[in-house]
């Protein structure tokens, strides 16, 4: 429900405004409590004052092994718990071991404890060393290498840069786990905001780019897993045509990155809508391709026609990224 509250004058220059008694009350707010202002352009947010800087999780685990025990520790610190605390009445080896590798997977983690029954994990980093800007800078450019070499191994029959490839996946889901976590932290506090410089919109901006960029990591993993499977060479007109798709579909996605990062609106627009009507002619160079496939074996077409789906499939994430690009340069209601 909307309250309403006169501002007042005291002092002759003090502005004053009453709080709501009932969000006081819940929120532990009485006489003498500090309290924190965050403005953010037209607006400005109130929070209490913590004096626990360090959030606290605790989970229960006695039921969950394997992949499951995995995603729920991503979970709690996708969550932005700075400390969390997994727990069970007696904590098996399998556990344990697929605990240390999730922690190993994700950036700033280390296990703090360990006992019979519990074991505590505590993010090392601190929340102003972290920068939203530079892991989505990091992404663009391994999601990108990786799909330019997994392309390259196959036109070079190369199993370990396929491999290369597949492992260098490990690095962009870290950073896509860094982002989620800093962007969700946003989302709880204008304090986390604040410490990284950029308003929450952009946040969110940067947040729905990096989930492109992670798939378009996938999608180069995906190549890199097909390669494996060709025991002859690929033909050379169909290898320049895939590295031509990708040249395009490389284009796109800089394109719109470089225009979720452009500072100038009219610049950023430009550069957004050149890269959204580029993706039509990569759907069109891609069906090209297609045809060259007709005459091949069917097993062998297939698994080439999934190739390029896949690079064309990165286009269009990239124009995904340029479509955010345009809603970040729109003019501010």
């Amino acid at each position: 429900m909307v309250e309403t509250r006169k501002v007042q004058v005291t002092g002759g220059s003090t502005y004053t405004v009453s709080i709501p008694k009932d969000w006081a009350t819940e929120n532990g707010v009485s006489a003498g409590s500090e309290v924190e202002f965050y403005p953010e352009g037209d607006s400005l947010f109130l929070t209490p004052r913590s004096e626990e800087e360090r959030t606290e999780g605790t989970l229960d685990i006695s039921n969950l092994e394997g992949d499951e025990l995995t995603r729920a520790v991503m979970t709690m610190y996708v969550s932005g718990f700075d400390i969390i605390a997994l727990e069970s009445g007696r904590i098996t080896t399998d556990q344990r071991r697929t605990i240390r590798e999730a922690t190993q997977s994700l950036v700033g983690l280390e296990v703090l404890e360990e006992t019979r029954d519990r074991v505590v994990i505590r993010d090392l980093l601190d929340s102003s060393e972290l920068s939203i800007h530079n892991a989505v800078t990091r992404m663009r450019l391994i999601a990108l290498s990786m799909l330019e070499d997994a392309i390259a191994a196959i036109a070079e029959m190369d199993e370990d840069l396929a491999h290369d490839v597949i492992q260098r996946d490990d690095d962009v889901d870290r950073l896509w786990m860094v982002v989620s976590r800093i962007f969700r932290a946003t989302l709880r506090t204008p304090k986390a905001a604040e410490e990284l410089g950029l308003p929450r919109e952009v946040c969110f901006d940067y947040q729905s780019a990096a989930r492109q960029l992670e798939r378009i990591a996938d999608h180069a993993t995906k190549i890199a897993h097909l390669s494996l499977n060709f025991e002859q060479p690929v033909g050379e007109d169909i290898i320049e045509a895939m590295e031509e798709l990708f040249e395009e579909s490389e284009k796109v996605v800089n394109g719109g990155m470089d225009a979720l990062f452009a500072e100038d609106s009219t610049e950023a627009a430009s550069l957004a809508n050149e890269a959204r009507e580029s993706v039509q002619a990569i759907d069109e160079r891609a069906r090209s391709i297609d045809e060259l496939l007709r005459d091949l074996d069917p097993a062998r077409a297939q698994l080439l026609g999934l190739i390029v789906d896949s690079i064309s499939r990165s286009a269009d994430y990239g124009g995904n990224i340029a479509e955010t690009a345009l809603q970040k340069a729109a003019p501010t209601p």
